[in-house]
């Protein structure tokens, strides 16, 4: 048995074909059905029913891949477990939900690049509801998510910033009030798969207020593009982070009553990254506090 052989037994667990998995640790398919036989012979024990077209893990393959990576963390983890700061190397994956990829998430990366030269970080997009199962099985190391009402009793959560909802709308529109433009105007809605789209969803409920939807996207910056042509109203949280280059529209308080999306970073209790997680949470932090993301080498 080797390290590398349980990166690939992790890998098909996550790309759930032996060929998704053979490109994902660059090696061939053959090699990865090699590997597979091999550690089967090691371990005595069947890891896939191949009785299917496409293999897939047995009960007792589910539970050494769930082992496997507590090995592959921990092994990762030697060097920098010993060595401080310095030993900030090697990479991280981080999820972050659609609405703090043009703001949040590039400033907290580009802090965290500038701090530790010898660390690699990844970025994988996603919704909070995709996004927590990806920590349970380790396809991200943490995620920056919107915290739903509930959360896995492994996965902690550090509380970033509570941002409130707002009304997005066109310098065109006269009003200035959020439920007349709701009822007069299209409404462009966030996905109701993200836990935002929920709120939203409650918050109209709520009110007693029928819209006229006219698109539903999954990404904030979109939306502001589509309320900027004067295509409609829409409801997003007021971005901790707003990108250099904003649209130029009008965002309307919801009122005193306005629901509170509460973002944070979620990672896995036992993760053996946890310091390097928690200097994650140091940039995000300081990236809130900045208010804007401007890259390096812009113009102020």
């Amino acid at each position: 048995m080797s390290i590398r052989m349980l990166r690939t037994l992790i890998a098909i667990d996550d790309h759930k074909t032996f060929t998704a998995a053979a490109e994902a640790v660059f090696i061939s398919h053959a090699a990865v059905s090699q590997q597979m036989r091999a550690l089967e012979e090691e371990w005595g024990v069947a890891l896939f029913d191949r009785s299917r077209r496409t293999p897939e893990l047995t009960p007792v393959g589910r539970e050494i891949v769930a082992k496997a990576r507590e090995v592959v963390r921990a092994y990762d983890y030697i060097v920098p477990s010993t060595m401080g700061d310095h030993g900030f190397q090697g990479d991280i994956t981080l999820g972050a939900v659609p609405s703090t990829l043009t703001g949040l998430a590039p400033a907290a990366i580009m802090r965290m690049k500038e701090r530790f030269h010898m660390l690699s970080v990844g970025l994988q997009p996603g919704l909070t509801a995709t996004l927590v199962p990806d920590i349970l099985r380790g396809a991200v190391d943490a995620a920056v998510i919107s915290r739903p009402a509930s959360l896995p009793a492994n996965i902690d959560f550090i509380t970033l910033a509570e941002e409130p909802l707002e009304l997005l709308a066109s310098k065109s529109l006269q009003s200035d009030n959020p439920n007349v433009l709701l009822r007069t105007s299209p409404f462009i809605r966030f996905s109701r798969n993200a836990v935002v789209g929920a709120m939203v969803d409650a918050w109209l409920l709520r009110e007693k207020i029928r819209v006229r939807e006219a698109m539903e996207l999954q990404s904030f910056e979109a939306i502001e593009s589509m309320v900027y042509a004067n295509l409609g109203v829409s409801i997003t949280p007021r971005l901790s982070v707003q990108p250099d280059h904003a649209p130029d529209i009008r965002r309307l308080p919801l009122g005193d009553d306005a629901p509170v999306r509460e973002l944070g970073l979620a990672y896995h209790l036992q993760s053996p990254k946890k310091r390097l997680i928690n200097a994650v949470a140091d940039a995000l932090q300081d990236s809130i506090e900045a208010g804007t993301f401007r890259p390096l080498g812009a113009e102020a």
